[in-house]
C-alpha cells in the first residue's frame, strides 16, 4: 500500500455522494458481503425519506481515498436515539444520563433497520481497513460524538476493530443453515420424533384451512405483490404500537435498482392474499457496479 499520507479521508453528507460502481466493486471484494450494503439498498434508505437526518439517521459516510481510488469507506450515521439498530444500548444511555453525561449524538457504522451480519467496513486490503477504523475513531473524537458502534460485522471487521482498542460486545442470533438436505424430508429427518410431529401437525393445520404459498422472485414481483408485502410489513408495525421504519417508497426502489435481491412468498386463501414474506438474497451479482 502507498504511503499512509497518500490516503485522503472524506465525510459525505449522503451515500449519492459516492459513486455506486467504486463503491458496489469495494463491496464485492469483501469477505462478507450482502445487499444490504450495496449502493442501492443505502441510496434507496436515503432517498426515501427511511434513513435521513429527519428520522434521526444523519449519514456521515466515511471514505478513503487514493487519488480517484475508493481505498475504502463505510455507512456511518450519527444518531439522536437509538431506534432501528436492534441492539439495545438503553442501559448505557440511562447511564450516562445518570451522571450528567450526553449520550447522543452518537456515530453507527451500520445498514439502519438492518439487523444482518455482514461486512460494514469496506476496504481493499488489512491496512485500508485498519485506516478506516482510525480515521473513524479520530471523526468521532473531532465532533465530541459520546462513542462509537460498529453493529453487525464481520470476523475481518471485528478484527480490525479489536487491533484499534474497540470493545467487543456480544450478542446472540439463531440462525437456520442448510446442511445438504436434498428436500424438507431430509431436514425433517435430522430432528427429533417430537419436533417431527409438530411440524406435521402445524403444516397439515394450514394445508387444512385452504391455505395455499406462491412465490416470485426479482422482476417476476409484480407492483401490486409490493403493494401487498408493505400493507403486511405497516400492519405488523402498527399492531405492535410502532409506524414502520421503512417507506413504501423504498420498496418501490428496491423494485426498480435491487430487484434481483428478493424473494418474496405470499400465502393465499380463496384466491385471497392473507400474508407474506420477504427474503433477501445474498448472492451478488457477478457483475458489480
Amino acid at each position: 500500500m502507498a504511503d499512509e499520507a497518500a490516503i485522503i479521508a472524506r465525510v459525505l453528507a449522503s451515500p449519492l455522494e459516492v459513486d455506486a460502481a467504486a463503491w458496489n466493486a469495494l463491496l464485492a471484494r469483501q469477505s462478507h458481503p450482502t445487499p444490504f450494503l450495496r449502493h442501492e439498498y443505502l441510496a434507496a434508505l436515503h432517498e426515501s425519506g427511511s434513513a435521513t437526518p429527519r428520522t434521526g439517521w444523519a449519514p456521515r459516510f466515511m471514505t478513503l481515498w487514493q487519488g480517484d481510488e475508493l481505498a475504502a469507506a463505510c455507512p456511518l450515521y450519527l444518531k439522536s436515539h437509538s431506534y432501528g439498530e436492534y441492539v439495545f444500548d438503553w442501559a448505557w444511555a440511562s447511564a450516562y444520563e445518570q451522571h450528567g453525561v450526553p449520550y447522543y449524538p452518537k456515530a453507527v457504522v451500520a445498514v439502519p433497520f438492518t439487523p444482518v451480519p455482514g461486512t460494514r467496513l469496506l476496504a481493499r486490503d488489512g491496512e485500508a481497513r485498519a485506516l478506516l477504523v482510525r480515521a473513524v475513531q479520530q471523526w468521532c473524537e473531532q465532533e465530541g460524538v459520546s462513542s462509537a458502534h460498529v453493529l453487525f460485522a464481520s470476523d475481518d471487521d471485528v478484527q480490525a476493530c479489536t487491533r484499534q482498542g474497540l470493545m467487543l460486545r456480544h450478542t446472540v442470533q439463531f440462525h437456520w443453515k442448510n446442511d445438504g438436505y436434498n428436500d424438507f424430508d431430509h431436514f425433517l429427518a435430522s430432528l427429533t420424533q417430537d419436533k417431527r410431529k409438530k411440524i406435521r401437525q402445524e403444516r397439515r393445520r394450514v394445508a387444512d384451512a385452504g391455505v395455499t404459498f406462491r412465490w416470485a422472485q426479482g422482476v417476476d414481483i409484480s407492483a401490486a405483490d409490493w403493494d401487498f408485502f408493505y400493507r403486511c410489513y405497516e400492519r405488523t408495525y402498527l399492531e405492535h404500537g410502532n409506524p414502520p421504519y421503512l417507506t413504501r417508497d423504498f420498496f418501490r426502489r428496491m423494485q426498480q435498482h435491487l430487484p434481483e435481491a428478493w424473494l418474496l412468498f405470499i400465502a393465499e386463501r380463496g384466491g385471497q392474499p392473507i400474508a407474506s414474506s420477504l427474503i433477501a438474497i445474498s448472492a451478488l451479482p457477478a457483475s458489480a457496479g
